[in-house]
């Protein structure tokens, strides 16, 4: 009996860890921009796993996440996986380009205000924040995982994100739907003669 509560703790976090992470919340819509002038709608990637990371092209720590990220879009792209940096330090609206070509990023890079951001992300202005941060969309369009303000270390690995892709993938694109069952209806009763 005194292991009953023990076993009990173990089988509850095995179950827990053998699913996907948990939807935090459904992804609001995000307008990335472009150098070029054009812009995208993050709606606009629903289907596929997205890994957005939110930048600073003078950050080393980002333009080695992004370097890992080209790696990682190249592998894993055939199967729906897509990352997008978002740039979002002073003036990052000129240097998206050069970032893009100085780290060889292979993957869109735009950028936005950091207000956007930080809404986005759900943030407030008085918060302290690192650079970067990643947040985890499903193919249904829900965030699964971001990374907390300060950071975790964990959450910022590249084995970490290979699994965040590998399960993520692994899920359906759309909720299973739920089919009605079929109701039999009974027979009809011959019309008697009157």
């Amino acid at each position: 009996m005194r292991f009953l509560p023990a076993a009990l703790v173990l089988f509850t976090t095995l179950t827990l860890q053998a699913e996907g992470p948990p939807v935090l919340r459904h992804s609001p819509e995000f307008v990335v921009k472009y150098p070029n002038g054009s812009q995208m709608l993050l709606s606009s990637l629903r289907g596929k796993v997205v890994g957005l990371l939110f930048v600073h092209t003078t950050c080393p720590h980002c333009q080695r996440t992004s370097q890992v990220f080209t790696k990682l879009v190249q592998e894993y792209k055939p199967r729906g996986f897509e990352a997008v940096d978002v740039a979002f330090n002073t003036m990052a609206n000129i240097y998206v380009k050069d970032f893009v070509r100085d780290y060889a990023i292979g993957y869109p890079v735009g950028f936005a205000a950091p207000d956007d951001v930080l809404n986005y992300m759900g943030f407030s202005v008085m918060e302290r924040y690192v650079v970067p941060q990643i947040v985890w969309i499903d193919r249904q369009g829900n965030i699964r995982e971001q990374t907390p303000p300060m950071g975790d270390e964990k959450l910022l690995q590249e084995s970490h994100w290979r699994n965040m892709i590998e399960t993520l993938l692994k899920e359906p694109a759309e909720p299973a739907k739920h089919v009605p069952a079929k109701t039999t209806t009974s027979a009809k009763r011959p019309k008697s003669a009157s």
